[in-house]
């Protein structure tokens, strides 16, 4: 990797430890149970706030106390940052974690916590702002010495667009620069098409954002999707906890994800989680944070950083053995690294299906009264929900159920048991993506490990996912 003069990282001080007595989880669902559970094995009291619709939600029942914030639809209750901020002042909390989504990485959030002389258990805001704008963590990047793809800045005009994918050679994809997830996301192949799709991706990412800001990049045309754990303290040190394979994907949202990555070998995973721990340094990061990359061939590329714990980062722990929750809280105390500065290895293989309240073919979301559920158990297997028997999905939030992982000495024993405990998943009173995943891990190319980020949608089956559906009813 090209040595470059780093980027000058923010202004950090060391303070003193802060203790940590009562967390306020500022989040919903399985999340924040499991940041609960988290708090309460290192004796950290905690407060959920939840919606009129979870009332009888279990992080509600969990938590040392709850707080009422505000009607069904997020914008008026997990989005409410006023209504956060005061459930923390009424019930004495001294910290706040965000969890995922939601708030987790609205830099004016953490702002608002520390301002309130509240610990917030993330990184610093201005990393948050470095790193939300795609293209100045671009720029941050490759001061850095950290591959990027060919790109450009924001865009300013159509024409502007069009001398750039020129400059940088089709195809190339639009991407918002305040965004992520797949919104806004468009690829062009055609010059001539390159107007109309940047108005299309301007008005999707300004709905979905509140900014419109594009920039091109060069698009890869089969890559895989990797990303590295990152840890980093307020003292300097960074290291990381291997990475995590993300490629099976379906509208740039993930579905399952597995660790380690199959394809890559010692030397190149080295230099890909030496350049996410250059990349944390290269801000003077400090929390959890995952580095996400494109892998083409033998080479990678920086895509962008997620300032928050991961959904997946449950893989991670189960290579690692570390508990991610656990230490995100205590980095946030001050303290150091202390035993995660060491040489991380693999210990085995880990598989994590997101288990959805969704149409199984046609992705659509199947809100509803769950009338039966019975997860699996046994060895190796583990389940993160805050699902139960008789509990109403509602429509206002994300549609996952649960995660289901599993752990096994090696991949194919993991596939082997992940199957296994697809087959012993019972969720009756809706719909879920379960036969989809019943399906996907019967596909040579999955069983192989060769498979991109195109795989799943460019080889769907819907006859097939749907006798894995009548077969779910007859079993």
């Amino acid at each position: 990797m090209p040595t470059k003069t780093p980027h000058p990282a923010a202004p950090r001080s060391t303070p003193p430890l802060r203790e940590i007595r009562k967390v306020l989880v500022a989040n919903r669902g399985e999340i924040a149970l499991r940041v609960i559970r988290a708090c309460r094995e290192l004796g950290i009291r905690t407060v959920a706030v939840y919606s009129t619709v979870d009332e009888h939600a279990l992080h509600v029942r969990f938590a040392d106390e709850a707080v009422c914030i505000g009607p069904g639809p997020s914008s008026q209750s997990y989005l409410n940052i006023k209504n956060i901020i005061a459930a923390a002042e009424l019930t004495g909390a001294d910290a706040v974690h965000p969890g995922y989504g939601f708030l987790s990485e609205r830099a004016e959030f953490a702002e608002i916590v520390q301002k309130c002389k509240l610990t917030f258990i993330g990184p610093d805001p201005t990393h948050m702002r470095v790193m939300g704008d795609k293209v100045t963590a671009r720029q941050t990047m490759d001061r850095s010495g950290v591959p990027v793809l060919p790109g450009s800045g924001v865009l300013t005009s159509a024409a502007h667009a069009v001398a750039e994918a020129e400059r940088i050679g089709l195809p190339v994809i639009l991407k918002a620069s305040a965004g992520g997830g797949g919104r806004g996301m468009k690829i062009v192949r055609d010059i001539k098409l390159l107007p109309q799709t940047l108005q299309t991706a301007q008005v999707e990412a300004l709905k979905a954002f509140g900014n419109g800001d594009m920039y091109l990049e060069r698009y890869v045309q089969s890559p895989r999707h990797v990303e590295v754990q990152v840890v980093a303290d307020q003292h300097g040190n960074a290291n990381h906890l291997l990475e995590r394979e993300c490629s099976v994907q379906r509208r740039h949202q993930k579905v399952l994800e597995e660790a380690p990555c199959s394809v890559l070998g010692d030397a190149l995973r080295r230099e890909m989680c030496a350049a996410a721990v250059a990349a944390a340094k290269a801000i003077g990061y400090h929390s959890l944070g995952t580095i996400e990359f494109l892998l083409d061939g033998d080479r990678f590329y920086f895509m962008e950083m997620n300032t928050r714990v991961q959904v997946e980062h449950c893989v991670t722990e189960m290579i690692t053995g570390i508990d991610l929750v656990q230490e995100q809280i205590r980095l946030a105390t001050g303290e150091p690294l202390g035993h995660l500065m060491r040489e991380f290895r693999p210990r085995g293989h880990a598989i994590e299906c997101r288990i959805n309240a969704e149409d199984p073919i046609k992705f659509i979301p199947q809100p509803g009264t769950i009338s039966a559920l019975h997860f699996p158990g046994g060895y190796g297997v583990r389940v993160d929900s805050h699902m139960y028997q008789g509990i109403t999905v509602p429509p206002f939030y994300d549609s996952m159920l649960a995660k289901l992982i599993v752990h096994a000495p090696d991949r194919q024993q993991a596939i082997r048991r992940m199957q296994r405990a697809l087959g012993e998943c019972v969720i009756e009173g809706i719909q879920t993506n379960i036969p989809l995943h019943r399906w996907l891990l019967k596909q040579p190319a999955f069983i192989s490990g060769k498979y991109d980020t195109h795989f799943l949608e460019a080889s769907l089956d819907p006859e097939a996912v749907r006798a894995e559906a009548d077969a779910e009813v007859q079993g």
